[in-house]
This record gives structure tokens, C-alpha cells and sequence, in this order.
């Protein structure tokens, strides 16, 4: 016997029939139930608005990431550049 090659608990044909299995009964489940899962889309659409501004845009918590010491009232609005005579 070879005892420096360790064997491991999933077998490589052991592995390839769970997967296979898995496989068949995650599709026999998915077509037994499609009808619960598109019903249920329209209300996913729905919550999803919500959660993508929440996650997004973090909320409306105050926007502290933004630098407001340049925003002073006191400041002149930008003007733009003149065009020079080519």
C-alpha cells in the first residue's frame, strides 16, 4: 500500500455523480416551481429600486464625504473663459 498519498473523502466518481444529481434536482425544482418564481418577479423589480438607492447611494445620510469648506456664500460664481481670436 502507498501510504504518502492521502485519499480524500470525495472520490473523484463520487464527486461527479453528487454533482450530477444536484444537477437533475436543482432542474426538476426550477420546473416545478417556475410558475412561483415569475410570479414573484415584478415584486423583486419593485423591492430592488429601494435596495439599489439604499446600497448605492448610501442612504441619504448627510453626505459627509463631500469637502463643503470651498462653498461659501461669500464666493463668485465661476465665469468662463473668453474665446481668443484665432
Amino acid at each position: 500500500m502507498n501510504d504518502n498519498h492521502l485519499t480524500s473523502a470525495w472520490s473523484t466518481y463520487s464527486r461527479t455523480v453528487f454533482i450530477a444529481f444536484a444537477a437533475v434536482a436543482l432542474a426538476l425544482i426550477a420546473y416545478e416551481h417556475r410558475v412561483h418564481v415569475l410570479g414573484i418577479l415584478p415584486w423583486l423589480l419593485i423591492l430592488a429600486c429601494p435596495l439599489m438607492h439604499m446600497f448605492m447611494h448610501h442612504g441619504h445620510g448627510g453626505h459627509s464625504g463631500h469637502d463643503h469648506s470651498r462653498h461659501d456664500a461669500r464666493m463668485t460664481p465661476h465665469k468662463p473663459k473668453e474665446k481668443e481670436d484665432v
